[in-house]
């Protein structure tokens, strides 16, 4: 019961309009003094709250031999109002967010920190549907199963480019990347790339482990990141053409490299 109390108030209710109009629901039709003692409202504030449920059209007040009787606007007739003005709020905060939010390119190019998996998946969802031109990637397995839809519609109305790990068989225009014993052993440092057009990116490491990612309408991260990108395609695709012993040798450079 709680759980439901509690999605009626991410909906504007607040506790105890919830209780009251559940109670309602429960026993069809009632006196304030059932509803308090059904719902657990004091008796001092119970007449406030279904009186305030009455003039919002959700309770239905009666005079039945001199004392108020209640009951709840039908579920099916309280949810169809829900939803009908869910629609309507979402459709003007749309258009009025879209009149506030610049459309031009602003001077100050800005790398921003974006925090929750919900809202990096959602941002990365964004940008694939805004792609015209191309988005290039670098993606592990999770990321890509996560986005999967998203990028076979981005694939057909526009280039996809990129690198994916842990797929075997990616969609066209993404090379699967071969498996060594670093990607085998790289643990939760499974870094993605997203990058449409240019003109926009988000990266970050992998949503299962940390939920944060980064946004940037930065020329020179997105030049960097997206030449990252195709210098491990680069090395991916020659290594296929060569032997064992240069895998070996990349191995042993890179831990040179990295090493203190």
């Amino acid at each position: 019961m709680q759980d439901i109390i509690q999605k009626m108030q991410s909906l504007g209710f607040n506790q105890y309009e919830a209780k009251a109009y559940l109670a309602l629901v429960r026993l069809g039709s009632a006196s304030a003094y059932q509803v308090s003692k059904d719902s657990g409202i004091p008796r001092a504030r119970i007449y406030e709250i279904l009186n305030g449920l009455s003039k919002q059209g959700l309770v239905l007040k009666e005079e039945i031999n001199e004392a108020a009787q209640y009951s709840p606007l039908p579920v099916d007739v309280f949810l169809e109002s829900m939803q009908s003005n869910w629609r309507t709020n979402f459709e003007s905060i749309s258009e009025s967010l879209k009149e506030l939010e610049k459309t031009e390119l602003t001077p100050d190019n800005r790398v921003a920190t974006l925090k929750g998996a919900d809202h990096i998946l959602s941002f990365c969802r964004t940008l694939l549907k805004k792609a015209e031109q191309k988005a290039v990637i670098s993606f592990w397995g999770d990321m890509y199963e996560e986005l999967l839809a998203d990028l076979q519609a981005t694939s057909e109305k526009c280039g996809l480019k990129g690198i994916v790990f842990e797929i075997e068989q990616p969609l066209q225009g993404l090379d699967h990347h071969r498996i060594t014993s670093y990607t085998e052993n790289i643990g939760h440092q499974k870094w993605f790339i997203l990058s449409i057009d240019g003109k926009e990116m988000i990266y970050g490491p992998s949503i299962s482990e940390r939920e944060t990612a980064f946004y940037t309408d930065d020329p020179v991260h997105i030049y960097l990141l997206e030449n990252y990108i195709w210098h491990d395609i680069l090395v991916n695709r020659l290594v296929k053409k060569q032997n064992d012993e240069v895998e070996k040798w990349i191995a042993t450079e890179r831990e040179q490299f990295f090493s203190m």
